[in-house]
């Protein structure tokens, strides 16, 4: 009965924000978002995958917007993770010659990568909202569903912009707080470090 409270618990450590006040409060709405939308969307892609081979080899007959569908999913599933790889210090690392430098040249070096990269995020999303309005402009539609393209694309502003403000509050926090962060929620350093020999 205690491991199920313990697990409970865990459950919400992942979607507690370090953040204070208002941030903090948006932080941990953005997380719970995010986790919803890649849980559904996999689910979806599992589930119409599936559906659409039961009915190719059981009824001779594929479902006729599977593929838009999961191209769709796909996109939505990578520029909803990009964010939520950020906010869990996921994202590869090349550490090598991090690793040994000090510790304050480390949490400086930390400031100025989640600093560039944020900056780099935010200019991704100005592009891609051009892109954006440029393929709603040209009016194409999905053949099966019917929809227009630049639906599929919606998602991907949104990841580079949560994707951005995840290394800026990541810059931030390194920035105010005495220890090293990878983001707002991850400690630097390396899950083999916890194991006791």
């Amino acid at each position: 009965m205690g491991s199920a409270e313990e697990n409970k618990d865990k459950r919400k450590d992942a979607y507690a924000s370090t953040l204070p006040g208002i941030l903090g409060t948006i932080d941990t709405g953005i997380s719970h978002a995010e986790s919803f939308i890649l849980a559904a969307g996999v689910i979806l892609m599992a589930i119409n995958t599936m559906a659409n081979v039961v009915g190719r080899f059981v009824f001779q007959s594929s479902i006729f917007f599977s593929e838009e569908l999961n191209r769709t999913l796909i996109v939505l599933i990578t520029f909803a993770g990009i964010g939520y790889a950020a906010r869990h210090g996921r994202h590869i690392r090349m550490s090598a010659i991090y690793d040994a430098l000090p510790a304050k040249t480390r949490k400086l070096l930390m400031i100025v990568i989640a600093s560039v990269t944020a900056a780099l995020m935010f200019a991704l999303c100005y592009f891609s909202v051009g892109y954006i309005l440029s393929v709603a402009t040209s009016g194409r539609i999905l053949p099966a569903m019917q929809i227009p393209v630049y639906w599929i694309y919606l998602w991907v502003p949104l990841g580079f912009l949560v994707t951005g403000i995840q290394y800026a509050l990541t810059a931030v926090k390194n920035a105010v707080q005495k220890d090293i962060y990878l983001s707002t929620h991850v400690l630097e350093g390396y899950e083999d470090d916890e194991i006791e020999v």
